[in-house]
């Protein structure tokens, strides 16, 4: 997994936990992440190419394979393109990727109880 200009958004912690807990195997934790990743990087993408204007979208994925692991380059040209704090708004929206990603790799038993624990 490298470097990516928003990694300093996600905030993990609980996943790598779970995932820990869950593969029995190095090969299984790989696996997962690359599922996380597989979930992460398209929601990201299409959260900025929705604010982006379309005749940056060229230009913004030339920038990006250019240093993707710059976050003050990528994060300050869509800021200049957007007028707008999408680092911001990709908080955010990673917040709400990462409980989802729980939800699916806790069992479900596991999931209804810590509910049952928060309701009270």
């Amino acid at each position: 997994m490298s470097k990516l200009f928003f990694d300093h958004l996600l905030v993990l912690d609980e996943v790598e936990v779970e995932i820990k807990r869950s593969a029995s195997s190095r090969e299984e934790r790989e696996e997962l992440w690359g599922l996380v990743d597989d979930i992460v990087n398209p929601k990201v993408f299409e959260t900025i190419l929705n604010k982006l204007p379309r005749e940056h979208h060229e230009e913004f994925v030339e920038i990006f394979h250019k240093c993707p692991y710059d976050e003050e380059v990528i994060f300050g040209y869509l800021k200049a393109k957007t007028g707008q704090n999408l680092e911001e708004e990709l908080r955010k929206e990673l917040e709400g990727i990462g409980a989802d990603i729980l939800k699916e790799l806790r069992p479900q038993d596991e999931v209804t109880a810590e509910t049952k624990v928060s309701n009270k």
